[in-house]
């Protein structure tokens, strides 16, 4: 067995006399650098393990955030579903996704469309950084449960999270983040000589999510009563149904954020230089900043909005929630290439953009549960033009080592007006909605003309817990607290057992 107590002087010592001076010191160099080296390794894969467990502790928030969001009788029914999320998610991503997204990558200027090795994670393969990127999946693949909660099949969902996360993703984040990606800053020859910025993934993991997102929930329609009476009439005002736990659904906007410090600076993928970590250091700063100026601009632009139409000043808990959630998608893209004003002004435009989107959808009259389409989609799309506008020549070049081509407002700065950055990254909202809504909305379609989307309306009506999940979710005496609904639903299964019996 190898001594390992022994130093690197006399390791070498023993390997050479005091008379070849030269190669002893040349020895303990060598020595030294190794063990640099192999220290420097060793504490990248930590940092990314570390970063992968807070993205992985964002599931908890989305769970919470999701349970809060809706009533009471669903809560069973969206909790399983986060935790399927990550089940599911991590065999499909084992399976194929990862493959897809980053297989066979390499130093090239080859683009093509996805990967083609490590397929069950077989051949050559960094497990920390798999590990990281399987926490970025089940986190995108979360988005969507808010948005069609109270209304969606137990396999419909699973179909969706599986087929998401194994083949929908895994090409965005291919064009995005692969040496061989088309839109890749990193590929030896990237697009117009840049490449898109989005260090951590308002486009690929947010926007996607929100696009998704909206697919579903124009298939799927919206919770009864929402917008429409029961014969189908359109009603002239919406009907709002308030989540059931407001102190749940704060607890899953911090549990969030918290996480957002694993998904955001951990996109370093290491911190063992002083400029890595100075770049980590900046997007925890900026990521913060964003989201406490999205929230605050969120809450005073809608008391604003508010007292104009009432006279009354109100604080609403659930648009400052979201407010904050939409700066830090903002933040993701350009967070480690824009100055911490920027940060604060991306922050405050995002509030801006949730609201208008908010409003929007329920002029559609496309329900969505928790609001994450707003949140996700218009958030990570301003993300994406965020980065074309605001990133700096200095930080650009810190981040990604180039900075031919910088943010659109720094190019009029230079006296050029280059608009290459910025026309990239409209590229990408570009690929990243067509792709998703090619993809995806057949996919929704056609699970709900095979019946296996939408529920029953009578399941609807009693509440997922009661009627696939065997009770509330909550211990109180059900008999005392039944409704119509589930009584008509707990005849109709005697009814059926009579008829098999």
């Amino acid at each position: 067995m190898a001594d390992t107590t022994r130093t690197v002087f006399q390791t070498c010592s023993a390997k050479f006399g005091s008379d070849e001076l030269d190669s002893l010191l040349s020895c303990i160099s060598d020595e030294h650098s190794e063990s640099l080296v192999d220290l420097a390794h060793g504490l990248d894969s930590f940092y990314l393990i570390f970063a992968g467990a807070l993205v992985f502790f964002m599931q908890t928030g989305f769970a919470m955030l999701c349970a809060g969001s809706i009533r009471s009788k669903n809560v069973k029914n969206v909790l399983l579903w986060n935790l399927l999320d990550s089940c599911g998610g991590g065999i499909a991503f084992w399976i194929t996704g990862y493959a897809f997204a980053y297989g066979g990558d390499e130093a090239t200027s080859n683009k093509t469309f996805v990967g083609n090795t490590n397929f069950f994670m077989m051949g050559e393969i960094d497990h920390a950084f798999w590990f990281f990127q399987f926490a970025f999946a089940c986190a995108l693949s979360s988005i969507v449960a808010g948005t069609i909660a109270e209304r969606t099949q137990m396999k419909g969902y699973l179909f969706y999270s599986f087929f998401l996360v194994g083949f929908a993703y895994p090409v965005v984040a291919h064009a995005f983040w692969s040496t061989h990606g088309f839109l890749s800053n990193v590929n030896d020859e990237p697009l117009w000589g840049s490449g898109a910025i989005d260090f951590a993934g308002s486009g690929p993991v947010h926007m996607m999510g929100g696009v998704t997102a909206l697919m579903a929930g124009i298939v799927l329609g919206p919770r009864l009563g929402r917008f429409y009476d029961e014969n189908g009439a359109p009603l002239d005002t919406p009907v709002d149904i308030p989540g059931h736990s407001t102190p749940l659904a704060i607890l899953g906007t911090f549990a969030l954020w918290f996480g957002w410090y694993g998904f955001n600076p951990g996109s370093t993928f290491g911190v063992s230089s002083k400029d890595a970590g100075e770049v980590a250091a900046l997007v925890a700063v900026n990521t913060t900043l964003a989201a406490c100026s999205g929230a605050l601009s969120a809450m005073f632009t809608s008391t604003w909005m508010d007292y104009r139409s009432t006279g009354l000043h109100t604080y609403d808990v659930a648009y400052t929630m979201n407010g904050l959630l939409t700066g830090l998608v903002a933040i993701t893209a350009g967070c480690a290439a824009v100055e911490t004003w920027a940060a604060v002004v991306i922050g405050i435009v995002a509030g801006w953009v949730y609201l208008a989107a908010s409003k929007l959808l329920i002029k559609l009259r496309i329900d969505d549960a928790v609001d994450a389409i707003p949140v996700h989609l218009f958030g990570g799309a301003w993300g994406l033009i965020a980065a074309g506008l605001f990133s700096t020549p200095d930080l650009m070049e810190k981040a990604y080592g180039q900075s031919d081509h910088v943010g659109w407002f720094y190019e009029f700065g230079r006296g050029s007006g280059n608009f290459t950055l910025l026309g990239i990254q409209l590229i990408g909202i570009l690929f990243i909605t067509g792709w998703t809504v090619a993809l995806m909305y057949p996919f929704f379609f056609v699970l709900n003309y095979c019946g296996s989307l939408r529920v029953d309306p009578l399941e609807e009506e009693a509440g997922m817990d009661i009627s696939r999940h065997r009770g509330s979710g909550y211990n109180f005496d059900q008999s005392a607290h039944e409704d119509v609904s589930v009584k008509s639903l707990k005849e109709k299964r005697a009814s059926i057992k009579d008829k098999k019996i």
